[in-house]
Parts: structure tokens; C-alpha cells; sequence
């Protein structure tokens, strides 16, 4: 008996995004375009003939915004909903907004390229889809307020600790589908003196910059888009730029990173296993690794390398993830220490930091 496929509507008022969007999701055959529509009304009328099982949505439409439809899509019937936004770079606060709200993932819209970049367009979509259908929706909740970062570190560069030390803890996660909420509820839970961290999340070009803007602005530690040479400091994390991957590399007892272009890796670019493999080959034993929410299997190689390089492992439970496909991966190669539900893994970052 054949598996049921993932019915999809999209929801977009571009007539030449809807049949571009329906043509490439109908081009995997685990998925079905069920319907398209030009704004939330005509989606609506759509959802009382057949509920999809998720719906593309672009943010800005007449009549009424992807983000208000969002809305009354999670308090009326929680759907998962993937987010398809054009790669502007002003609106990414308001894509990034509706992971808030309860969307799943983003992608961006297709456009005309070269052969290669339309091929990796359609594995990026395809694979969103199919990880929003195993997805666990959650209701938004609330940001805390953080204090203000006023301490001398608006002025003075930070102190680098791992000059002075050879036995410096690193870290490195590795987050898909979910992983966006996941990271923001780890990075919150951690004091301004934690291990340095380096982080790969599955996202689109543009918009990690403004992710990491945002959590910068949430977190008592400081977060943002890593550049190459940047070094990995105590009490910040580096985020890789969507569309690269992101290495650890080290320099005497100064561990830094380095951003690379390349061919997609695990369907990813960047990739979770790229940067694991180097934290392994870099760091060894001084590497903790971490490995939250996500579709595929992306990072459980190297994870395994990290771990039999004398690294510490943690990856996140089933029932704290959103989708338990890359954590699962791992857990099944042997190569994680701990299986933690995400509130319980800053804890374990930091003793393992100790």
C-alpha cells in the first residue's frame, strides 16, 4: 500500500509564484499541490472544501497579511505552515515574526537562476514540506525582557580567554525544522561567562542575520552572523549565514571560524555535519555537541566523529522536539552522551563547560 501523500495549499497573491511553487512541489512525488490561493480569504474558502496537511504562505498580500492569516490559523486550526518569502533583507523581521506565531520553517521563493540553483531550490523546498508535515505545531509564547548589555563590553573588545587557554570549551549546534524557538529557549537559559558557541540552523540567506540580530537583543549572552576569522569568544555565539557553512577552525589556543561556499551538503548548505566535522578534527575533546529539532540526518556523522574524537554529546528528546528526525539519526549511530528535553540542555552545556 502506497503512503499517503503530503497535501499542500499555497497561499501567495503572485500567480507566477503559486504555479512556480506548484510545479516544483509537484515535482516530488511524496507531495500534492491541492490548491493554490491569491490571498487568505480565497485560502479560507479552500480549508472548509479540504484541509491541507500544510500550507505555504507568503507574508506580504492584499486584503489581509500572512501574518494576521497565521494567526487565526493557529488559534482556530493549528496547521503547519511554512513561511515562502521573497529574499528581502527589510522584510526578514516580519518573516521572522511569524516563527513566533507558530510557523514551522521558511523558504525562499524560487527565481530564475542557473540549472544548480533551481535544483538546490527544489531539494530545499521539498524537504520543508516534508518536515512541516511531521511537525509538531506549538503555540507561541511571550518573550521575556532582558536588561540592556550595558557593561564595559559596549567599549572594550572582550577579554579572549582561549589565547590564554589550551583547554577552552567550545560548542556547536546543529537545528532544522523547530530549531529557530528551540534555540532561542537554549541561548535565553545562558549566563554572560558560558563556553563559546557556534551554531548551524537551517535557514535561508538574509534572514540569519536578522535571526540573530533578534536573539542578540533576547539573550544575556551576545549572538550574531558569523564572518570569517571571527573568534569564539565566552558569552557569544556565531551563527552561520544562511546559504554557507560555517567551520571551526584553530590557531595555536584560538579557536575561530571560517565561512565557506560549496555544494549542498545532507540537502543543506549550511550543514550541521560540515561543522561538527570540523568542531571533531579542531577542537576533540574541548567540543561539546548539541543537536536539537530537525528533519534528516544531517549532523549524526558528524556528531559520531565528534564523539569518537573524545567530544561531549547531547541531543534533544522526542518529546521536546518539533520533528525528532536528526536527534533520532544520531541517537541510532551510538554517537550522543545524553538525550535531553530541550530546558535541560543549557545545564548540561554548561556543566559539561565546566
Amino acid at each position: 500500500m502506497s503512503q499517503r501523500k503530503v497535501r499542500v495549499l499555497i497561499v501567495d497573491d503572485s500567480a507566477v509564484v503559486r504555479q512556480t511553487l506548484s510545479e516544483v512541489l509537484s515535482s516530488d512525488p511524496e507531495i500534492e499541490v491541492i490548491g493554490t490561493a491569491g490571498d487568505p480569504f480565497v485560502a479560507a474558502e479552500r480549508m472548509r472544501e479540504e484541509l491541507p496537511d500544510v500550507i505555504t504562505l507568503d507574508i506580504e498580500m492584499p486584503r489581509m497579511d500572512g501574518l494576521t492569516f497565521l494567526q487565526k490559523i493557529m488559534s482556530q486550526h493549528p496547521i503547519p505552515v511554512v513561511i515562502c518569502s521573497s529574499l528581502a533583507e527589510e522584510g526578514a523581521r516580519s518573516t521572522l515574526k511569524a516563527l513566533e506565531y507558530g510557523a514551522v520553517d521558511i523558504i525562499t521563493k524560487p527565481r530564475l537562476g542557473t540549472k544548480q540553483f533551481l535544483e538546490d531550490s527544489r531539494i530545499t523546498l521539498c524537504q520543508a514540506v516534508r518536515a512541516a508535515a511531521q511537525a509538531k505545531v506549538q503555540v507561541s509564547r511571550p518573550s521575556p525582557t532582558v536588561q540592556p548589555k550595558l557593561t564595559a563590553d559596549a567599549i572594550l573588545a572582550p577579554a579572549t580567554h582561549a589565547m590564554a587557554e589550551t583547554t577552552e570549551k567550545v560548542v556547536v549546534i546543529g537545528a532544522s525544522t523547530g530549531g529557530t524557538e528551540a534555540l532561542k529557549t537554549l541561548l535565553e537559559a545562558l549566563p554572560p561567562d558560558c563556553p563559546g558557541i557556534v551554531i548551524v540552523q537551517h535557514m535561508p540567506e538574509l534572514f540569519t542575520r536578522a535571526f540573530a540580530n533578534r536573539l542578540d537583543g533576547l539573550c544575556s549572552i551576545s549572538v550574531k552572523e558569523a564572518q570569517t576569522n571571527d573568534t569564539v569568544l565566552r558569552g557569544r555565539a556565531l551563527i552561520a549565514p544562511g546559504n554557507h557553512h560555517l567551520l571551526l577552525k584553530r590557531s595555536g589556543a584560538r579557536y575561530f571560524v571560517e565561512v565557506k561556499d560549496g555544494p549542498l551538503v545532507c540537502r543543506h548548505r549550511p550543514s550541521v555535519d560540515v561543522l561538527f566535522r570540523s568542531a571533531a578534527r579542531y577542537a576533540g575533546p574541548n567540543a561539546v555537541g548539541i543537536l536539537l529539532t530537525g528533519m534528516g540526518d544531517d549532523g549524526a556523522r558528524g556528531m559520531l566523529e565528534m564523539k569518537q574524537a573524545g567530544a561531549s554529546t547531547i541531543a534533544q528528546d522526542e518529546a521536546t522536539s518539533v520533528v525528532f528526525g536528526m536527534p533520532k539519526e544520531a541517537i541510532k549511530r551510538n554517537a550522543v552522551d545524553k538525550i535531553l528535553p530541550l530546558h535541560s540542555v543549557a545545564g548540561a552545556l554548561l556543566a559539561y563547560g565546566r
